[in-house]
């Protein structure tokens, strides 16, 4: 039987450069020709405990990774101990002869390495056993040489970075000659790692969001670490200068979404991230961007709790936090991408939103999309339009100018400060028009109206969800966020089982796209339907049958911190 897919997977202690290795081994991949997912695990130390890096490697389109791993790196004997049970039958295994007791290993082939002798004998730091070993995979799989060092020499392309670059293509190339000299290429898979189409795009769902909000005019970033959204600081405080961003890490997630709210008041497009736990701390000043309708971006990057949970997983346990924070009630946006193009696009439209319904936009993620490696196809820049909304010129000044005038479609004209003929008032109090405090019964009925009418009014423009697969289906899959990966993937596998299966992929949270999905699910309420979310009771099947009553007696729910695999979906769905 001829494969047309690989995955591997990398296991071994933090500190091995377990990560940089299978981003180093897709971006290989990818610059052969083929399209790639990856997916890190690591737990929530300083130092040590068992990390993982698993690379899915195909000649067609894929959207996740998959149970079965075929060819396993390990540099310790956690990684035969904890991985292989995973393995496929044909699977194969490189060890660090050094390390690993080969004896553990049952009925696999296996390619030992004398990792702690190569690295001596070029007279390199440890660290580079990392891409010794990627430069012997690269060999077994039938990879380029030349493909894999130029690789090296873009991660390491500063010119400040030379020697270690030299470095670290020795490595590759003993790695690869040491394969060479001493094994046969593998016959796992027909996969050759020879170029052969044109290359896509690697990127994580993070770098997305990031190159989104620059295309959408985002000059300022703010945030205070935690995982998995550190990435975002990364990439603004290398990347910020030349762009024209001003990045700043505040003392802490309070700090973070208050100066937030000051860049954006003066007019400046802001944007914080934070996970749950930051997004805690956030919350009165969540409160506060609603009350005094600024526009503020906020991406929040879910991860389980309650309290720190699994720091450095994933879930989504979030969205009714994100819902319903702050004391009272005010309008907020709530948008969730699935994938690295929705990434892309929907965090550059969250700014547009923000100043056109002068409120709150949060994008909800999480670690799985966040952290993780897709190769795409190229994105279009020319597709994002800045939108600024009612934004007031000193050529429309009226007398008195009113900031918080009650209209019809609860939006007010914005005037930015410092500009001529404009004196108003932002209150974080109950306030009339003029923004003088004002505790009236009428006006707080009449502001509060207002204000929520921007929902009202939003809901009228959100965009209609997509749905994947077959129209004439009988089994409807719904979901949102991160999930969609795994649930293309898990079609891709029923179909081949002659099972037909339509997926609704929603993107707006709030305000839920209320008239299509009725429609669709009168249109479809003959059809068995599943609902897959990560988290324990059912938050957005419960938000459906709040907002059009809608249910579905079927759930597919985890909240183990792990990402959803398509073989889950696929058991689940023939239960129906």
């Amino acid at each position: 039987m001829i494969n047309k897919e690989l995955t591997l997977k990398i296991g071994g202690e933090a500190g091995y450069g377990v990560m940089s290795a299978g981003s180093t081994f897709a971006k290989g991949c990818l610059r052969s020709g083929y399209f790639t997912v990856g997916n890190v695990t690591y737990p929530s130390l300083v130092r040590g405990g068992h990390n993982t890096c698993t690379v899915r490697v195909a000649q067609e389109e894929i959207f996740s990774i998959t149970k079965q791993v075929d060819f396993l790196i390990a540099f310790n004997d956690n990684a035969i101990d904890f991985h292989q049970k995973e393995l496929s039958k044909q699977a194969e295994i490189l060890i660090d002869a050094d390390k690993v007791d080969s004896k553990k290993i049952k009925n696999f082939k296996y390619y030992p390495i004398p990792l702690n002798s190569l690295v001596e004998s070029i007279k390199a730091p440890k660290i580079v056993k990392n891409n010794i070993v990627i430069g012997a995979a690269f060999y077994l799989l039938g990879g380029d040489l030349k493909i894999l060092e130029s690789v090296i020499k873009d991660i390491f392309s500063s010119p400040k970075k030379l020697a270690v670059r030299e470095v670290n293509i020795k490595a590759v190339r003993l790695g690869f000659g040491f394969a060479k000299k001493n094994f046969s290429i593998s016959e796992i898979s027909s996969i050759s790692l020879k170029k052969v189409k044109k290359p896509v795009m690697l990127i994580s769902g993070n770098d997305a969001m990031c190159l989104g909000a620059v295309q959408a005019g985002c000059k300022f970033f703010v945030a205070y670490p935690m995982t998995p959204m550190n990435s975002f600081i990364r990439f603004f405080a290398k990347k910020g200068p030349k762009l024209g961003v001003i990045f700043k890490q505040p003392e802490d997630e309070l700090a973070a979404i208050n100066i937030a709210i000051g860049a954006a008041f003066t007019g400046v497009r802001s944007m914080t991230a934070t996970s749950g736990g930051g997004f805690s701390l956030m919350v009165e000043s969540y409160g506060l961007a609603g009350m005094t309708e600024t526009p503020l971006v906020i991406i929040e990057g879910q991860r389980p709790g309650p309290a720190t949970g699994l720091p450095t997983w994933g879930g989504q346990g979030d969205l009714r936090f994100i819902l319903h924070a702050a004391q009272d009630e005010f309008p907020r946006i709530v948008i969730a991408p699935g994938d690295p193009e929705e990434c892309f696009y929907l965090t550059a439209e969250a700014f547009n939103l923000a100043e056109k319904y002068q409120t709150p936009v949060v994008v909800i993620t999480d670690t799985h999309l966040a952290e993780g490696l897709f190769a795409i196809k190229k994105l279009n820049p020319s597709k994002i339009k800045i939108e600024r909304g009612s934004l007031l010129t000193a050529k429309e000044q009226k007398k008195p100018y009113k900031r918080y005038q009650i209209t019809s479609s609860g939006i007010s004209p914005r005037a930015l400060p410092g500009r001529a003929g404009f004196t108003f008032i932002a209150n974080s109090d109950e306030h009339n028009e003029l923004g003088y405090s004002e505790e009236d019964a009428v006006n707080r009925i009449a502001m509060m109206k207002k204000r929520m009418r921007k929902l009202e009014t939003c809901q009228k423009n959100v965009p209609n969800p997509n749905i994947y697969g077959s129209k004439t289906a009988k089994i409807t899959l719904i979901s949102w966020g991160s999930n969609k990966g795994p649930i293309l993937e898990a079609q891709k596998i029923l179909l081949r089982e002659g099972i037909k299966t339509q997926f609704l992929h929603i993107t707006y949270l709030n305000p839920l796209p209320k008239r299509f999905l009725t429609n669709f699910f009168n249109k479809t309420k003959n059809n068995s339907t599943l609902i897959i979310e990560g988290n324990f009771t059912a938050q957005f099947a419960g938000l459906l049958k709040e907002k059009i009553d809608f249910v579905s007696e079927n759930h597919l729910l985890k909240y183990d911190g792990r990402a959803f695999l398509p073989e889950e979906i696929v058991n689940k769905v023939k239960t129906l």
